[in-house]
């Protein structure tokens, strides 16, 4: 069973950047797509970003322009590089993978 565990969450002033991590515990060359999604207090996980095996992108309309997804087979790793943040941006932003498997999620906020 895939697991999946995020990291590189934390507090960040409006403006700044942040990269968010996801250690995927089974080969990465396996998994046809993986995706960022994120979740405030009382909404829907929405989604963010996701990207193919080949590397294919597609972006949410949420952060379109501000982040970049990419992925690392060899280091069975996914990214998200997230910049010019807002306190809008201050979520649990979680992992996903097909089958409907999530990380436990990393709290980003984003405030002065």
């Amino acid at each position: 069973q895939v697991q999946l565990v995020e990291s590189g969450g934390g507090l960040v002033q409006p403006g700044g950047s942040l990269r968010l991590s996801c250690a995927v515990s089974t080969s990465l060359f396996s998994i046809d797509v993986m995706g960022w999604y994120r979740q405030t207090p009382g909404t829907e996980r929405r989604l963010v970003a996701t990207i193919t095996s080949g590397g294919r992108t597609y972006y949410g309309n949420s952060m379109k322009g501000r982040v970049v997804i990419s992925r690392d087979n060899a280091k069975n790793t996914v990214y998200l590089q997230m910049n010019s943040l807002k306190p809008e941006d201050t979520a649990v932003y979680y992992c996903y993978a097909p089958e409907g498997r999530w990380g436990q999620g990393t709290q980003v906020t984003v405030s002065s």
